[in-house]
């Protein structure tokens, strides 16, 4: 059973528009969790591919600097940079979308997660991360119910649940709020996003 509160409360999600290389500038949105495991297993997780599977989506490819990788139903790409049990960096759907992870270790052996996920400021706009932010979140999700000994014979069938999708929609409404915070999308263009963003992922609502 999903705690979520609990769970929504344990991800701090940020958003904002950077400069990057050569002058341009991108949108990117960040995701920080902390999980109950150490480093070592916590990126085993991440780039195993029989436990990959079990908490996120099944997936083949060369899984190494220099590789590419396919998730089935979802996004392929490039693997950029992989520092193994620190940090790896992949294309994600397209060439210009990046997504990086960072593992840290934390307090009395906990590990510190941090998910940035870049497009081109001018090709994403600045209502999209809730097209992709609570996605981030059930994926972050299901890592720690991962970490914590649950198991899935369908992770992806585990979105559909009526509690997974009830805090798919929790998840929309906290992106909402970072959005808000942040000030750079109008009123009526975050309505129709946050509407647009709970029909996908809490159509039940």
């Amino acid at each position: 059973m999903i705690d979520i509160v609990n769970e929504i409360n344990a991800v701090r999600r940020e958003v904002a528009n950077r400069p990057a290389a050569e002058g341009a500038e991108v949108r990117a949105l960040r995701l920080t969790r902390t999980y109950n495991a150490e480093v070592e297993d916590v990126w085993d997780a991440l780039t195993s591919e029989e436990r990959i599977a079990r908490w996120f989506l099944p997936i083949t490819g060369e899984l190494k600097a220099g590789g590419s990788y396919q998730l089935e139903g979802n996004a392929g790409g490039e693997i950029l940079r992989c520092e193994p049990p620190s940090m790896f960096e992949v294309t994600f759907g397209d060439e210009n979308s990046i997504v990086k992870v960072e593992l840290s270790a934390g307090e009395n052996e906990t590990t510190v997660l941090v998910l940035e996920h870049t497009v081109p400021a001018g090709l994403f706009p600045d209502s999209g991360s809730l097209s992709v932010g609570p996605g981030w979140d059930q994926a972050v999700l299901g890592l720690a119910r991962h970490l914590g000994g649950e198991s899935f014979d369908d992770p992806a069938a585990e979105h559909d649940t009526p509690e997974s999708r009830e805090y798919a929609g929790a998840s929309v409404n906290a992106w909402v709020a970072v959005l808000e915070g942040e000030g750079r999308v109008e009123a009526d263009e975050l309505k129709t996003a946050a509407a647009a963003a709970m029909e996908h992922y809490n159509p039940s609502s």
